[in-house]
């Protein structure tokens, strides 16, 4: 079964809270485009009503209590998320949600303490002496009034802050106290990466870890979905993340389905996080991303033999995401990485008609980026790509990678599945591609069509089993039997 998921929103999704009532209305849409499961951001209250999520505030809020200038989130209130989680069970699509575990924002109270300020890209390296300052660390979230978790945050339950309210004054400061350092087992990126933004949550304190867990479980009870996408998980503990897993998942008593967002493109960094969790959650194919990146920008000049080159999808197909562009990589956002126009088709075959890896498709990509960098979507260029994920992507694969400018692969269909099979050709040279691959002896005398009609050729296949198949120069073509 080829599974599918869609990333159901983009940094710019419209701020109107209606975001949770459009999926209840599109679920047996998305379901009938070809998508078995939706990604969706995240569902508690942030900072500001208009925060996309990930300046995490109160995660027991999911859209109930009036708190930070709304009751509803930026994409609606609890209520109606509760009916499109529901809309999308009856429609037949799996939910996933996105947590932030990393940091919280929007805290309630200033507190004063201790910190010594590091160095923003050497966080092991001290460039104070320790001095007194205020931030705002203290969480007791008046609006909600103790129901769920009557849990308060202070500044001994984080592990930095990036900003002095005494002084007014940005940096990275390391809170101060006994025993106290940033979070081990984290990304070795700046010495020590634990710290990203906001107040850092300090994952060496038991009651943290408790009270985390619990709202897992809590989680899991109020809103049933079928898995998680963890935020940030490069710097986070991985024996918390190891341990919320195994407690969240056995509490459940269900599956549930983990997968983190590793932001890096190391395939060695990856292998150690996925060893540290047991390998019990799969990751974002975050170097396949700037392979892609990169041959849009290169063009002819990129090999596209090499478009796979140490990925975590060549290496470990089991745990990985693959994946165009998401909400960070969109233009004018945090790791802005976007694919070129010309390779996006090329680039979603290559994770779409392939026999590896959990596709996702980017909300941004399908239906198009609002905000200052407005983007139109490429909706019909995937959806004939998604067709074909569902018909012909089927049975055993051979690769056609030998030549820098063309590349080309074949799905050899299956007999469950009369009329599957596919061949799929990429170039990006100046001038058009062809490959001659074998698809099977049994398949003598059939006419084989593009079915993304970038080329109206028909090719027959031969005797042996063969057929010659074009692309246009910088470009993909999706070859099946043709049907009337």
């Amino acid at each position: 079964m080829n599974l599918t998921l869609m990333q159901y929103f983009e940094w710019h999704s419209p701020d109107n809270g209606e975001h949770w009532n459009h999926l209840s209305k599109e679920a047996r849409k998305i379901k009938e485009m070809g998508f078995d499961a939706v990604w969706l951001p995240p569902p508690t209250k942030a900072d500001h009503p208009s925060n996309p999520g990930y300046a995490a505030y109160d995660v027991y809020d999911l859209g109930e209590f009036d708190q930070k200038g709304s009751i509803r989130t930026k994409y609606g209130t609890r209520e109606q998320l509760q009916n499109a989680i529901k809309a999308c069970r009856e429609a037949g699509l799996l939910v996933y949600l996105d947590l932030v575990m990393n940091h919280k924002a929007g805290g309630d109270k200033k507190e004063t303490f201790k910190v010594v300020e590091v160095r923003e890209d050497d966080r092991e390296e001290e460039i104070s002496e320790p001095f007194d300052i205020e931030g705002y660390t203290y969480f007791d979230f008046p609006g909600r009034h103790g129901k769920y978790s009557d849990f308060k945050w202070n500044f001994n339950l984080f592990t930095g802050v990036d900003y002095d309210a005494r002084k007014e004054q940005n940096g990275i400061f390391r809170i101060m106290g006994e025993d106290k350092d940033w979070s081990d087992n984290v990304d070795a990126e700046h010495g020590n990466y634990d710290y990203l933004m906001y107040a850092d949550i300090d994952y060496a304190h038991p009651e943290v870890q408790e009270e985390m867990v619990r709202w897992g479980k809590w989680l899991t009870d109020e809103l049933d979905a079928d898995g998680y996408r963890l935020d940030a998980v490069k710097h986070i503990d991985s024996n918390f993340i190891k341990r919320f897993i195994d407690e969240v998942a056995e509490h459940a008593g269900r599956e549930i389905y983990f997968f983190g967002e590793y932001w890096n493109p190391s395939l060695e960094a990856n292998e150690d996080f996925l060893d540290e969790v047991s390998f019990d959650i799969d990751v974002f194919d975050v170097r396949l991303h700037y392979n892609f990146y990169t041959a849009g920008l290169e063009k002819a000049a990129y090999d596209l033999t090499q478009i796979f080159d140490r990925s975590m999808v060549a290496e470990y197909p089991w745990n990985a995401v693959t994946f165009v562009d998401n909400h960070d990589t969109q233009p004018g956002e945090s790791l802005e990485s976007f694919v070129a126009d010309w390779f996006k088709q090329p680039a979603y075959s290559l994770i779409l008609l392939r026999q590896d890896g959990y596709p996702c498709v980017f909300y941004g990509d399908y239906h198009g980026i609002n905000g200052e960098h407005k983007i139109d979507g490429r909706k019909d260029e995937i959806d004939v790509l998604l067709d074909a994920r569902k018909n012909l992507a089927y049975g055993n694969q051979e690769d056609y990678f030998d030549h820098p400018d063309t590349i080309g692969w074949i799905r050899f269909g299956t007999e469950d599945l009369p009329g599957s099979g596919c061949a799929v050709v990429i170039a990006n040279g100046l001038e058009e591609g062809y490959k001659k691959m074998h698809v099977g002896e049994t398949r003598t005398g059939e006419k084989w069509v593009d079915y993304t009609e970038n080329r109206s050729d028909e090719i027959t296949i031969d005797e042996e089993g063969n057929g010659v198949f074009y692309a246009d120069s910088q470009s993909v073509s999706v070859y099946g039997k043709k049907t009337d």
